[in-house]
């Protein structure tokens, strides 16, 4: 992986850093196909059982590079070839499906700014740990664009579509404990505990029953468009499956042992 992405696997759990500090984490061309990758590798490693998807310096992530944008704009303006707002398609995309989609659960550290793409980022994890001094931002409209990054989707799905609205077309800072009682965060604690709390979280997910974890992940995102009876059958077919992992066999017999199941993903 390039330096403006640090990839690491230890003990099951992988961890994602967006490592450009001096930028504030914005996403240039590099560290998007970085991030792409180490997502995409995440989900594939069978030794992962978990992710934490965290950052460097002061922000997490403020999206979009625009200063490599305007050049990129330029380029196109006098080429004609229109090929800049193909990241969309080629980088966003890929990276909200690979940490929505992969079959284990994802802890996001938000540790500053969490604005545009990096707000989409830290929406497609599963968990949201915010130190009490970050903040997220849309930002979209500020820059004359709609939403990407999946935001569409997950913020609507958190908040509900008026609020999503709101968020959308005037966008503007929401700090820790407005994010908190908005449904984005999931936990909120002072900045030095964040990056210990997040590991801790992480890796607590790493040792537990990752099937279980992954039906729960798929039971989510199919009972979003589906009606409840769909639901109730996914519900029977995902139960069913985690029924038959040892790491069900695992936890009942624990719990008659009155013991600590030590899980083994499987």
């Amino acid at each position: 992986m390039a330096d403006t992405v640090l990839y690491e696997v230890s003990d099951g759990l992988a961890t994602i850093t967006l490592n450009r500090p001096d930028a504030m984490n914005a996403m240039n061309v590099e560290a998007k196909v970085a991030l792409r990758e180490a997502a995409r590798s995440a989900a594939a490693d069978p030794a992962v059982r978990a992710v934490l998807l965290t950052a460097t310096g002061r922000a997490f992530c403020v999206g979009q590079d625009l200063k490599e944008h305007v050049g990129l704009l330029q380029e196109d303006r006098e080429t004609g070839s229109g090929q800049t707002m193909s990241t969309v398609r080629e980088h966003y995309n890929p990276i909200v499906r690979a940490l929505t989609g992969m079959p284990k659960p994802v802890v996001a550290g938000v540790n500053g700014v969490a604005a545009g793409a990096g707000f989409g980022f830290a929406l497609a994890a599963d968990y949201r740990i915010v130190a009490d001094t970050a903040s997220f931002n849309t930002s979209f409209a500020g820059v004359a664009l709609t939403a990407d990054s999946g935001v569409s989707w997950t913020l609507s799905r958190l908040i509900g579509p008026g609020r999503a609205a709101d968020l959308l077309l005037f966008p503007r800072g929401i700090k820790a404990q407005e994010a908190y009682d908005l449904g984005i965060a999931n936990q909120v604690v002072p900045a030095s505990d964040l990056a210990e709390t997040a590991l801790k979280t992480a890796r607590a997910l790493a040792e537990g029953p990752t099937l279980a974890y992954a039906a729960i992940k798929e039971s989510l995102a199919y009972a979003a468009g589906h009606s409840l009876d769909e639901a109730l059958d996914k519900e029977d077919e995902l139960q069913t499956r985690a029924g038959a992992s040892e790491d069900h066999t695992i936890a009942v017999k624990a719990f008659l042992d009155k013991a600590k199941p030590k899980y083994l993903g499987r």
